[in-house]
Order: C-alpha cells, then sequence, then structure tokens
C-alpha cells in the first residue's frame, strides 16, 4: 500500500491507497508527545509499499522511516486536485495555521500565502471556542447557525479574542452568537488572505476547518463564490503526500 502522513498541530492523520489510488486505510489520531512513535506504531504491520510525509512533523516521521516529505503545500493541492480536477484555488484551514495555494494543471501550485497571524485565524481558535461554550467541534457550526445577532469578534490575537469571548459569556451573551461571532472573524480573515492573491473559481476548502458548515458557508458569501469540500477534508494533506508515493513509484508526476 502506499501510505502519506499528516503530522498536524493537533491531528495526525494517515492515509493508505492501494494501486488504483482508492482510500483502504485512514487513521485520525491526537497529536502527542511522541507523534512519530504513534505512526511507527500503527504501521507496524502495514504492508507499506511507499512512505512520504507531510505536516510541521514531517522531519519526525522522516527519521523514523527514512522516506521523504513533501510540504504541506504540495500535498494539499496535490489531494485537492484529485478530487477536484478543475480546482483553481484551495482554501485550507489547518489547526495552527491558514493557507490559500493557487494550483495549476496536474495538481501543482503557482502561489500561496500563509497567515501571519496567531491562533485566532486558525481552526484551534474555534476549538478553543468550542470549549469555552461547552459545544461539541463537531456540532459548533451547525449550532451556531441558530444565531439571531452578529457580534465582532475584533481581536487579532487568540489570547484577547479569548478574552473577549469570556467578557461576552459575563454579559450574558448567547453562546449561538458568541460562536457566529468567532467563526464570521475567521472566516473573514481567511477570505482577506485569498482575496490578496485573487482566488480563481474552482474552490475547494480542505483541513480539519471544512468540517465547520457555517464556516464553509460564510466564506462562499464573502467570496461571493460557491466553495466545494472534499469527502475527507481533514485527510487532505495525507492523501496528497500518499498520492504523491503513488506516482513516484508509477512514473506519473507532472512537476
Amino acid at each position: 500500500m502506499y501510505y502519506g502522513v499528516d503530522i498536524g498541530s493537533t491531528y495526525t492523520k494517515i492515509v493508505g491507497l492501494d494501486e488504483n489510488k482508492n482510500i483502504i486505510d485512514i487513521k485520525v489520531l491526537d497529536t502527542v508527545i511522541n507523534p512519530d512513535e504513534q505512526v511507527k506504531k500503527y504501521l507496524k504491520d502495514k504492508p507499506i509499499e511507499t512512505l512520504i510525509a507531510t505536516g510541521y512533523g514531517r522531519y519526525m516521521v522522516q527519521e523514523i522511516f527514512d522516506v521523504p516529505v513533501i510540504s504541506e503545500i504540495k500535498a494539499h493541492a496535490k489531494g485537492a486536485y484529485y478530487f477536484f480536477n478543475d480546482v483553481k484555488t484551495v482554501l485550507d484551514l489547518g489547526g495552527q495555521d491558514s493557507k490559500v495555494i493557487k494550483i495549476t494543471e496536474g495538481g501543482n501550485f503557482n502561489n500561496f500565502k500563509m497567515n501571519d497571524k496567531c491562533a485566532a485565524g486558525t481552526g484551534k481558535f474555534i476549538e478553543i471556542a468550542a470549549s469555552k461554550l461547552q459545544v461539541p467541534i463537531e456540532k459548533f457550526g451547525d449550532f451556531c447557525k441558530k444565531a439571531d445577532k452578529k457580534i465582532q469578534i475584533s481581536s487579532m490575537c487568540a489570547v484577547f479574542a479569548e478574552s473577549e469571548v469570556i467578557s461576552l459569556i459575563a454579559k450574558k451573551e448567547k453562546p449561538e452568537n458568541i460562536g457566529y461571532g468567532i467563526i464570521d472573524s475567521i472566516a473573514s480573515r481567511l477570505v482577506g488572505m485569498a482575496k490578496s492573491i485573487k482566488p480563481e473559481d474552482k474552490i475547494v476548502f480542505t483541513g480539519g476547518g471544512a468540517l465547520n458548515t457555517l464556516l464553509k458557508d460564510l466564506i462562499s458569501q464573502k467570496l461571493g463564490k460557491e466553495v466545494f469540500v472534499p469527502e475527507y477534508p481533514q485527510m487532505m494533506g495525507a492523501f496528497g503526500a500518499a498520492l504523491t508515493g503513488l506516482e513516484i513509484t508509477k512514473g506519473e508526476v507532472n512537476e
């Protein structure tokens, strides 16, 4: 099998493909101390033809397995292109950063932008906010759709933004309204990044943030364009890494 591993700041994602590029193994683990050891344990008895690592922890995997690594930009571009071969722009919202990637033919890229702010513009802040508001993260988007008032979260720093949330809670503001303001703030930051490099249709949203339905809808509204989400948005980095290994083996790499 052809494996890709994406060690992110919050989750470690593993994808295994067969020779026909079908996903036949998929796993999400919490990123803890020594995530490379987690990966080693999970893959111990797997029939591995190739293994490629990506994500911020990719070099840990490279050291323990002596395998190639690729950037998150390349991995997400490759993964999104496989599911949407007419994609022109990829928006990715992960735990510690957000990215906008301009895609070219073959799933390559010719431009990208990453956030230069702190966690207030990333998926981690959604997790922090959901925890503060005592809403399960997987239900947070739908919960916040019930908002009846728009609240602006203005802080660009996660620490101060969290203080804003605490202050709003103390003022007895409805949790749905606070949550909506948080998600709207993140959508505005991601759209601002996207506009700086002039996003083109077709736009694909990846990363764990794409699992939040309200966030996807708000990004679409603010861009004035339809935004598409693949079946496994959180797994696009690992999938792109696995796909790269398979294509190298078969001599299908299109640089």
